[in-house]
């Protein structure tokens, strides 16, 4: 089991006392836990819930719902999402992390409940690295600063201009404090020098910004992406550190002078961290190959993300843990820059 961990015991020098100790010991794992590839082949018996932290709609629900039903067929039982929202993403990491660790619940996990909430939260709830094991790297993906179409701006040099004209009057929505989406605007407040009120949901935001009751907020680009082609809103950047083929008319936070937003949020499916190590391998296997079949593929190309399966990150469980961990660092480098650390 991933996370057991094994302690030093007092072994006679006599070797048939020896042999009858490990003998026993044997026998009562095999009890409780079956050979790995027995626990392999036996899973799943019954119905596995994939628990989304965020919203319907939100990148996370919307990758969930793609790769449920091609588990589904491969493995014979049914995959069904679950949406536990609320507080950035931590209610569903909790209801997770109290779990029964053996593989009928996992989570898609995001950069921001996964790195970013390390570095925010003074008492975070769970521990990343010590209350999960990654089971795919699903796809890597961008935010996009985008306005409501009746906001007069063209640009984030526009954007910037008139937030300084009203100093105060502007707000940006986000998913909830700590979310990618509110450290970037943080990010370009302390940047750009200007004053914007957040306004933090518990649910998806952009219809009120398509409303024009929000004038602008930084969305994963996936659920955003139909509604910029439609005109509903206005996609003034991305913070990837070149244009996006699904978007190429839109420029990068990069070319509007901002270099600092060269950044890429991740989307990850993880389990509670005392799962059968065959189980693990098991669903890292069967996740990878669906992540790598050209629909799939074609799926998350098609709304602005880039699929993950084959890279090294995604490699094994024990190169996705060190991912992680370099990942921590990295968001806790902007938390920092941004001035939110430890700030919830």
């Amino acid at each position: 089991m991933i996370g057991l961990n094994s302690g030093r015991h007092r072994i006679a020098r006599r070797r048939p006392r020896r042999m009858a100790l490990m003998a026993v010991a044997t026998t009562g794992l095999f009890a409780a836990f079956g050979t790995p590839g027995a626990l392999a082949q036996e899973y799943p018996s019954r119905a596995v819930t994939i628990v989304s932290p965020f919203p319907p709609t939100s990148t996370p629900d919307v990758l969930s719902r793609w790769i449920a039903p091609k588990l589904q067929e491969r493995l014979g039982q049914p995959f069904v999402v679950e949406n536990r929202t609320g507080a950035g993403g931590i209610i569903g990491f909790n209801s997770v992390v109290k779990s029964a660790p053996n593989g009928y619940t996992i989570m898609m996990a995001a950069a921001g409940a996964m790195a970013v909430n390390v570095t925010l939260h003074k008492n975070l709830p769970y521990d990343p690295v010590a209350d999960f094991v990654p089971l795919a790297l699903m796809a890597r993906g961008y935010h996009t600063l985008v306005v409501t179409p009746s906001l007069p701006v063209k640009s984030v040099q526009d954007l910037i201009k008139l937030a300084k004209e009203k100093p105060g009057t502007l707000s940006y929505a986000s998913l909830g404090i700590g979310t990618p989406g509110h450290l970037f605007a943080e990010m370009l407040k302390k940047a750009a020098g200007i004053e914007i009120t957040h306004v933090p949901y518990t649910t998806g935001p952009m219809n009120d910004v398509v409303a024009g009751h929000v004038p602008m907020m930084f969305p994963d680009f996936a659920p955003a992406g139909q509604l910029i082609r439609s005109g509903k809103l206005r996609a003034l950047a991305v913070t990837s550190q070149r244009r996006l083929p699904a978007a190429p008319e839109v420029p990068t936070m990069i070319e509007s002078g901002f270099p600092e937003f060269s950044v890429s949020g991740w989307l990850m499916v993880v389990a509670p961290s005392q799962i059968p190590r065959a189980v693990a391998e098991k669903l890292h296997r069967e996740i990878s190959t669906i992540i790598n079949t050209e629909q799939l593929k074609g799926q998350i190309g098609s709304v602005g993300m880039v699929p993950a399966g084959d890279t090294p990150e995604n490699a094994s469980i024990e190169a996705m843990q060190a991912f992680v961990k370099s990942e921590i660092a990295g968001w806790g480098k902007l938390v920092r820059e941004a001035g939110l650390a430890g700030s919830q």
